[in-house]
């Protein structure tokens, strides 16, 4: 029962991100903010298939040992991708809010952005195993944390400073998914059932993507 729900939440989740980030990258109609956003939820989805759909398989297969080369490499690779993921989110704040300074702003996200590449590109990761270690996923989620809450507070004060209706709670979506990421990373191998986290963080990036394709039919 667990792995035709996951399986099929899995799908529906990649089918909508990606269709959606095409879809607003069609639409923008040479929007650069909304043409961002669209590669962002492209971004997302693809880099997500990576680790979601070999699982899919070791679900309603042979399990998880059979497959942990794959499932390794996929979440190596989602890592990658999810950092690139608010690197583009924080393009998408600079496009809406017109910001043509904060340049140290976008000196220390691109310091962290290196930071969180060289630490996953560390062996010490053990990624094409089940078992990597507790303090690796601690200690290249760090960088990760950091970005993340500078780019929920430049999003919390830019919508709230400008009465922006479309994007006042984009700043919460972020809070939600690292919110139900974070135990993930620290509990998950000790309790699987805390994986099960991964749904409602799944849905709180689905609720950021769809925050901007309703505003690109809006303002487009």
């Amino acid at each position: 029962m667990r792995a035709i729900f996951e399986t099929l939440f899995d799908i529906v989740y990649l089918v909508t991100v990606i269709t959606i980030g095409v879809r607003m990258i069609r639409g923008s109609k040479g929007n650069r903010q909304f043409q961002l956003f669209g590669w962002m939820a492209v971004v997302l989805g693809a880099g997500d298939s990576f680790h979601l759909v070999p699982r899919a398989l070791a679900l309603c297969t042979t399990g998880f040992d059979a497959y942990a080369v794959q499932l390794g490499l996929g979440k190596w690779i989602t890592s990658i991708t999810m950092t690139v993921f608010y690197v583009l989110l924080y393009y998408v704040w600079r496009e809406r809010y017109q910001v043509k300074n904060h340049g140290g702003t976008t000196a220390a996200i691109f310091a962290l952005v290196a930071m969180r590449v060289a630490l996953c590109m560390l062996p010490q990761n053990q990624w094409l195993t089940n078992q990597t270690p507790l303090e690796w996923g601690i200690l290249r989620n760090i960088p990760f944390a950091i970005m993340g809450l500078m780019v929920i507070v430049l999003f919390y004060r830019s919508a709230k400073e400008n009465g922006d209706e479309a994007f006042r709670w984009m700043w919460l979506t972020i809070v939600l998914s690292f919110g139900f990421y974070i135990p993930v990373v620290l509990w998950a191998e000790v309790i699987p059932a805390i994986g099960m986290l991964m749904i409602p963080k799944t849905c709180a990036y689905v609720w950021t993507v769809l925050i901007g394709y309703n505003a690109m039919k809006k303002e487009c």
